[in-house]
């Protein structure tokens, strides 16, 4: 899942050439970089965080408002921040999320009298799927 959110940035009075950086939609996201280009990588990332704790909370993500919608304070500009959630949450992403599942009694058996953990079996399996899929 791609998203857009549009971003305040200011040059930062204590670094030259550094900007501190507001996501309007996304409430308390706030971050800075030493140039331009690490200005949204940080920010990028740090938004990135923020959508990523309500998606593990079960929550959905703000919606994005029109980059047109966007005033900034006095100095500062607005650019969009491009977030890659999948790729983020595969390299960050840590909330396990409980699932019920039916099986063959004779599969149960198999799997109990082997000491196989069926919730290592399962992410491994649904891991491998994903990881094909997104070779295709």
């Amino acid at each position: 899942m791609k998203l857009t959110y549009p971003a305040c940035f200011y040059p930062c009075e204590q670094k030259k050439g550094g900007y501190t950086v507001e996501v309007p939609d996304l409430p308390g996201c706030v971050s800075e970089g030493d140039t331009l280009a690490d200005a949204i990588l940080m920010a990028t990332d740090a938004a990135s965080g923020w959508v990523l704790d309500e998606l593990e909370d079960g929550k959905f993500p703000p919606e994005a408002s029109s980059p047109e919608s966007i005033v900034p304070d006095a100095g500062g500009f607005v650019t969009m921040l491009v977030l890659d959630m999948d790729a983020y949450a595969e390299k960050y992403g840590e909330k396990a999320v409980r699932k019920n599942l039916t099986i063959p009694a004779w599969l149960n058996t198999f799997a109990e009298n082997n000491h196989i953990n069926f919730s290592q079996v399962l992410q491994e399996s649904l891991t491998a799927i994903y990881q094909k899929s997104q070779k295709a």
